[in-house]
């Protein structure tokens, strides 16, 4: 099955300021990724192009990096996702960036399977959370995305699976 997954999320930020959240992606002061809900985003040899990890489950290689602006994943876990995850950010005007996260694969009927009933779903509410994230850095307001019972439902069910292991 072929796979596209995109996300976007407008800041009223310049692009400046955001990339320099970017840059702290996957490090000890992570200001983007939700990891006080969701799996940490972690790399073997840090933030560069070869570097393997990945968050829970899900395992990928960087293959492309450009600090503060763009990163570029190639799944390599689990078996039959085959392509690519890609987080960058746009300047739309002097002050107003826009964030943009996107998948590209093609999945083995198995995985198809996975996607269409469990990862889609957390996926989603982890990208919207990260551009929560991002959001709330920048604002009084604070931006909460609200989980379906579905994805609610598939958090409980893996916390309690990791509780037994």
């Amino acid at each position: 099955m072929r796979v596209l997954n995109s996300h976007n999320r407008i800041i009223n930020q310049p692009i400046v300021k955001v990339s320099e959240l970017f840059k702290t992606l996957a490090t000890p002061d992570d200001k983007i990724w939700p990891i006080k809900t969701w799996p940490a985003m972690r790399f073997k040899q840090g933030l560069k192009i070869g570097s393997k990890g990945g968050h829970g489950r899900i395992r990928y290689t960087i293959i492309e990096f450009e600090p503060g602006n763009q990163i570029k994943f190639e799944f390599t876990k689990p078996h039959g996702f085959n392509g690519t995850h890609e987080l960058e950010i746009e300047a739309i005007s002097e002050n107003v960036t826009e964030i943009h996260h996107v998948i590209k694969m093609n999945t083995s009927f198995k995985a198809s399977l996975f996607w269409i009933i469990i990862i889609r779903w957390l996926h989603d509410a982890l990208i919207e959370d990260a551009f929560d994230t991002v959001e709330n850095y920048f604002s009084e307001e604070k931006k909460e995305t609200k989980y379906t019972t579905w994805v609610m439902f598939l958090r409980g069910y893996y916390k309690r699976k990791a509780i037994k292991n």
